[in-house]
C-alpha cells in the first residue's frame, strides 16, 4: 500500500509552500515535522533555515558557518539539524502524520536524519515529503520504494495539487 507522499520538482516549484499548507489543513492529526526556507541576501541564496512545524527554528547551512560538511558553497549543521530532529520527531503517540521538507542533499549528510527518515517510512502513519528530483544514497533509495507515490509540482498546478493531496492523504487517515 502506497501510504506516503513525496513531492518533487524543481526549485522555486511550490513544494514548501504544499507542505506548509498541507499542514495546516491536518492541524486536526497533529502533525509533526519541519520546512526549510531560504534565507537570501541581496537576491542571492546565503542559507538554508530549518523550521519545524511547532515554531521553533535553526539555520541549517549558511555560507558563513563553519562546518567541513557543505553542499555546494554551504556549510552545514549537522549537530543542530540533529538537535532539532530530536525535538520534532519525539516519539508521540498522538501524531498523526509526518511532514518532511526536504528529503535533499543539505538534509542527507545527518546519519540520524536517514535512519529517521527510513524508520518514517517504514511506520503505519503517512508521511508526506518533498525530496529532491536527482540525488544518491537515501535520495534515490526512497524515490524507488514502492510505498511511496510520487507527485511532481510545478507552480501552475500548486492550487490543483493541493486538493488533489488534501483528498488523497484525507483517504490514508481514515483507513
Amino acid at each position: 500500500m502506497r501510504k506516503n507522499i513525496l513531492l518533487t520538482g524543481m526549485p522555486g516549484s511550490g513544494k514548501t509552500t504544499l507542505i506548509r499548507k498541507l499542514s495546516e489543513v491536518f492541524k486536526e492529526f497533529n502533525p509533526a515535522g519541519f520546512y526549510t526556507a531560504e534565507i537570501t541576501e541581496d537576491g542571492a541564496q546565503t542559507g538554508l533555515l530549518i523550521a519545524s512545524l511547532f515554531g521553533d527554528s535553526k539555520i541549517l547551512a549558511h555560507v558563513g558557518l563553519k562546518s567541513k560538511y557543505s553542499v555546494g558553497r554551504l556549510r552545514v549543521d549537522l549537530k543542530g539539524f540533529d538537535a532539532l530532529l530530536d525535538n520534532v520527531f519525539s516519539k508521540d503517540k498522538k501524531t498523526g502524520l509526518y511532514f518532511i521538507d526536504e528529503i535533499g542533499k543539505a538534509e542527507s549528510l545527518s546519519k540520524k536524519f536517514c535512519k529517521l527518515v527510513i524508520e518514517l517510512l517504514n511506520g503505519e502513519k503517512p508521511v508526506i515529503a518533498s525530496i529532491s528530483d536527482k540525488g544518491t544514497g537515501i535520495i534515490s533509495e526512497v524515490r524507488k520504494r514502492s510505498d511511496v507515490k510520487i507527485h511532481p509540482v510545478t507552480l501552475e498546478s500548486q492550487d490543483l495539487k493541493l486538493k488533489e493531496l488534501t483528498m488523497e492523504i484525507r483517504d490514508l487517515l481514515l483507513e
